[in-house]
């Protein structure tokens, strides 16, 4: 089925992370799609049909100033903003993000110099090492990333704990118990999804390991800083045995971080795509199957005029529209490391389901059971593919 979606879709390009759980949500075959008047795709669609889109698909609804698809009719002091943005702004963060990319780039190529990359299961990384060049890689990709979030207006981030007394009471005992060699720590970091900054938020916080498509790793640049970082790397498309080599991976790394603190952390993401920030989908399990603890954070990002959460505007106009902010925001809030019980661990989705539970309620987030099949239909009805829609519709069920 995904192969088939993969090439219905293939038109429209849209943010969809990596499930590392490789778990499909359920078809909803309790909400119709909307009916097209006519067999040919229009490429608008009526104020009444978006209003029943956002209505069903809420969590992906864009509210912010420039619209659904970042088309929208700007006031005129928005358009001049933004074209006062586009000459100045623009042009200094484009330089200087390149700028730290290639640095990054390069302080990876000189650290990896004579270094034979780890080769398991179909991975390639560079997770393994330790030493001088895990440090100067690790220490220098946090400073980098917090500096590509500054020159994408980001000056202050707004960090804060639920409940600071238990997490310091915690490092406390840690440091005071002599009788442990490795104190407890979480196997993995648990992050709703809004956008493609949560990596560089979570990079230049703790610089974990991610769960990344396997194109990535050939990509100019990135590719080499994405075996640095660990990355495990999937084909969402394929259906085949690595599937399963793929999740044992993941399990192990997270095994592995959780009993040694020298071994990097991941940072998954369950809800498996990403929302409009406001809602939390259903969390996939594949996160949860090490019964290993994990430490939930949950990203806000404040906005006034564009909204950083990246679903329904396409790449190129989302980064544009972005740089041209003068200043933007991230909201941070960390939870207590979450350990599971015993029936949590021999359930995993149990385990799943009451961390996605806490999230929501620490975070004032709304549970949604909508998941990556809806946002497709949504997208492609966006677009004004109502028989496309329908397909994909069709096939979820």
């Amino acid at each position: 089925m995904e192969s088939e979606l993969k090439d219905l879709t293939s038109t429209n390009q849209t943010l969809e992370p990596v499930d590392e759980s490789h778990e499909e949500v359920p078809g909803k075959d309790d909400r119709p799609l909307l009916k097209s008047d006519s067999s040919v795709s229009s490429p608008t669609i009526s104020a009444e049909s978006l209003e029943e889109l956002d209505k069903k698909f809420a969590a992906f609804v864009r509210k912010d100033v420039y619209g659904t698809l970042g088309r929208g009719e700007l006031p005129l002091l928005e358009k001049f903003l933004l074209g006062f943005a586009l000459v100045t702004l623009v042009p200094i963060r484009l330089v200087l993000g390149i700028v730290i990319l290639v640095l990054y780039y390069l302080i990876c190529r000189f650290c990896t110099l004579f270094s034979v990359p780890n080769r398991d299961d179909e991975q390639e990384d560079y997770a393994h090492m330790v030493g001088w060049r895990r440090a100067v890689i690790v220490q220098c990709g946090r400073f980098l990333s917090r500096a590509l979030l500054f020159t994408l207006g980001f000056y202050w981030i707004n960090e804060s704990y639920r409940n600071p007394l238990a997490v310091d009471k915690l490092a406390s005992e840690n440091e005071c118990n002599e009788q442990s060699e490795q104190p407890e720590r979480p196997g993995a970091i648990i992050s709703n999804h809004v956008s493609y900054l949560d990596i560089l938020y979570h990079m230049s916080s703790s610089f974990p390991s991610f769960v990344a498509k396997r194109s990535v790793a050939k990509l100019p640049l990135v590719g080499l800083i994405s075996k640095c970082l660990g990355c495990v790397y999937v084909q969402r498309e394929s259906k085949s045995s690595d599937f399963k080599g793929v999740s044992g991976v993941v399990t192990d790394r997270v095994q592995k971080a959780h009993q040694n603190k020298f071994a990097p952390m991941m940072m998954l993401f369950p809800e498996g795509t990403t929302t409009n920030g406001d809602f939390l989908l259903p969390f996939k399990t594949g996160a949860f199957l090490s019964k290993a603890p994990v430490l939930p954070v949950i990203l806000r990002y404040p906005y006034k005029r564009l909204s950083p959460a990246w679903d329904s505007i396409s790449g190129v106009r989302h980064v544009i529209l972005l740089l041209c902010q003068f200043v933007n925001h991230i909201e941070v809030t960390r939870l207590p490391v979450y350990h599971p019980s015993e029936q949590e661990k021999e359930d995993p989705k149990l385990y799943a389901n009451n961390v996605r539970k806490l999230m929501a309620s620490e975070g004032n987030l709304i549970l949604s059971d909508i998941g990556l099949p809806e946002k497709r239909i949504y997208h492609a009805a966006l677009h004004g593919n109502n028989s496309l829609a329908n397909v994909l519709h069709q096939k979820e069920e």
